[in-house]
């Protein structure tokens, strides 16, 4: 009699435990999801993230735009909603969820018109994250490959055009980089590994800024190292490319002289004669000063001296 109880309570225990299991399955299961699952027609879910966008409210209006894609993925406004989200992250700071967005944009829309756009938002989510020449620089080259990337796959576009610009200034960067580096190993004393450093801004980044400098600072390098003939060749180099900059100077008076030398002149060329046109006779020095120029063929020479009979003012003279 006492048994019955106890099974009941037990029944009880075991009932309220898998309430318990799967209210908290539940909650688990919507915990991840930034919005809950609620049915709007696509018109709605569009203007709503379009509104919280334009009020900078950018992680909302991601979100929103997110749900537009998962409510609606066959509709037209699915492929908007896709670029319109990485544009929210990118406007929100998240580069790394901006390019996810653009890169699965592009997986499912390769050939769309919109296809320049996603490559210009990739490379100005790398772009963007640019630090300091103190740091590591991997971001840097993802961005100097996400920019030539763009440039090589749609050269005749206005983001081609930007990012040619913004290529200019990542490989200015990157060669400032090289240079930060080889000057540290240059201070220590480490000439061979400053060579290396300098060596690859003057190969690979010799239309920067820094190129002027590296090349006077390889003339150093190579004098520490004992090689005076590489070290002239560089201040050659140095003053043929650069020849009104200090680095130009500095490099020569490391080699010893002491002034650059001038210029050479550029001589001028000065173009062959005409031939002569056809008809006509050339008159050299050593022809006669009478000589004569004859006319073009076939035209009518007029008659040097008058002629021999000259009309009379009356009118013609009848003959007897």
């Amino acid at each position: 009699m006492r048994i019955v109880p106890f099974r009941a309570s037990a029944l009880v225990l075991v009932a309220i435990a898998g309430a318990g299991l799967s209210g908290c399955a539940r909650g688990g299961a919507g915990a991840g999801r930034d919005l809950p699952y609620v049915a709007r027609d696509v018109g709605t879910l569009y203007t709503a993230a379009k509104s919280r966008l334009d009020r900078r409210q950018y992680k909302v209006a991601a979100a929103l735009f997110d749900e537009v894609e998962r409510q609606h993925p066959y509709s037209v406004w699915a492929r908007r909603a896709q670029l319109m989200g990485a544009f929210s992250y990118y406007l929100d700071a998240d580069y790394t969820k901006a390019i996810a967005g653009a890169q699965r944009f592009l997986s499912v829309h390769p050939g769309n018109r919109d296809a320049p756009y996603a490559y210009y938002l990739i490379a100005l989510s790398y772009y963007e994250q640019i630090s300091d020449v103190t740091r590591d620089q991997k971001i840097t080259m993802q961005a100097m490959d996400s920019l030539g990337e763009l440039s090589r796959r749609y050269p005749s576009t206005p983001y081609a055009a930007d990012a040619r610009l913004k290529l200019d200034l990542v490989r200015d960067h990157l060669a400032g980089k090289e240079m930060e580096i080889g000057r540290f190993y240059q201070q220590r004393g480490q000439w061979l590994a400053a060579q290396v450093r300098f060596r690859s801004v003057v190969d690979q980044y010799q239309t920067t800024t820094h190129a002027p400098e590296a090349l006077m600072r390889l003339t150093e390098t190579y004098l520490a190292l004992g090689v005076p003939g590489e070290a002239k060749k560089s201040a050659a180099v140095l003053g043929a490319n650069y020849p009104g900059t200090d680095w130009y100077q500095r490099a020569y008076d490391l080699i010893g002289d002491k002034t650059p030398p001038p210029p050479k002149p550029i001589p001028i060329r000065t173009a062959p004669p005409p031939p002569p046109l056809k008809g006509t006779v050339t008159v050299e020095p050593g022809d006669a000063p009478d000589a004569t120029i004859a006319p073009p063929v076939g035209t009518t020479t007029p008659p040097a001296t008058p002629p021999a009979s000259t009309p009379s003012p009356n009118g013609p003279t009848s003959g007897n």
